[in-house]
C-alpha cells in the first residue's frame, strides 16, 4: 500500500492517462533498501505498465567533492555506492520475474548515450550560466542538500554551492523530461520527499518548465514512515493497494 501525492493539479491531471513512472534512487539514501525498492518496483509495474529506476551515481561524486574528498576518491565512492545500489535494484526486480533488470536502470554512464538527456544537459547548464533567476534556484536547491549532510553550525560557501549545483544540474532533465529521455510518455517522475525547487518548477513559475505530459508523484508508504518530510497539512492524499504481477 502507498500513498501519493501528484505535486500540482496539473500533475494530477497527468494520472489517468500516465503510462511510466521514472523513480528516483539516491546513492547514499538508506530509505531505498532492497526490500522498499522491490513494493515500489511492484506497485510502479502494477499501476502504470511501465517503470524506470533513476541512479544520480556517478554525479554523486560532485557532492562528495563538496564535502571535502578529493576528486579521485570522490569518484570511487561514487562509483562503489553506486554499484551497490544497481545490484539493490537488480535483485528487487529480478524477484518480480523481470529478466533484464539493467533495461529498466537509468545510470549517468547510460544516461551520456541518450541524446534527449545530453540535450537537455547542455541546456541546464546553458540556462545556469545566462538565467539568474533558474541560477539562484538551483543553488538554493543545492544549500537544501547540503544543509542536511554539513556539521551542525555550519553552513554551505558560495564556492561549495557552485561546486554542489552540479550535481543537481545533472538530475535536471530527470524533472524536465523523464518521459523523453526513457521513451515514454506521458511519464511521472516518483520520490518520496517533496523538494522546494521542485514545488516551483511544476507550478510553472521558473523560466524553465517540464514538457507537456510530464508530471511529479511524490510516493511513500503510510505506516512508520519517517524519513522524509510530512505531509503538508490539507493535502489531498491517495491512497492504491499494490496487486502482485502473477
Amino acid at each position: 500500500m502507498f500513498e501519493f501525492e501528484p505535486l500540482t493539479e496539473r500533475c494530477g491531471r497527468l494520472l489517468p492517462s500516465a503510462t511510466h513512472v521514472c523513480i528516483g534512487v539516491s546513492p547514499f539514501n538508506s530509505y531505498f533498501s532492497t526490500p522498499r525498492l522491490r513494493r515500489l518496483a511492484q506497485w510502479a509495474l502494477t499501476r502504470f505498465g511501465t517503470a524506470h529506476f533513476f541512479v544520480p551515481d556517478a554525479a554523486a561524486a560532485y557532492t562528495l567533492e563538496t564535502l571535502g574528498y578529493a576528486p579521485d576518491r570522490a569518484r570511487h565512492k561514487a562509483q562503489r555506492q553506486g554499484q551497490y545500489v544497481h545490484n539493490k535494484i537488480a535483485t528487487a526486480l529480478r524477484s518480480l520475474g523481470v529478466a533484464n533488470p539493467a533495461a529498466l536502470v537509468l545510470g549517468m554512464e547510460r544516461l551520456h548515450h541518450l541524446p534527449r538527456y545530453v540535450g537537455l544537459l547542455d541546456e541546464a547548464y546553458r540556462r545556469f550560466d545566462r538565467d539568474a533567476g533558474l541560477r539562484a534556484a538551483c543553488l538554493d536547491a543545492s544549500h537544501w542538500v547540503l544543509d542536511r549532510r554539513m556539521p551542525p553550525g555550519t553552513s554551505p560557501t558560495d564556492a561549495q554551492l557552485h561546486s554542489a549545483v552540479r550535481y543537481f544540474l545533472s538530475e535536471l532533465p530527470m524533472f524536465v523530461d523523464a518521459g523523453g529521455i526513457a521513451g515514454h510518455r506521458p511519464s511521472l517522475f516518483v520520490y518520496h520527499e517533496r523538494v522546494p525547487f521542485l514545488e516551483r518548477f511544476y507550478r510553472r513559475e521558473l523560466s524553465w518548465r517540464p514538457v507537456e505530459g510530464q508530471g511529479f508523484l511524490v510516493v511513500r508508504e503510510p505506516t512508520g514512515d519517517t524519513s522524509g518530510a510530512p505531509w503538508p497539512a490539507g493535502s489531498v492524499v491517495r491512497r492504491e493497494a499494490s496487486r502482485d504481477l502473477g
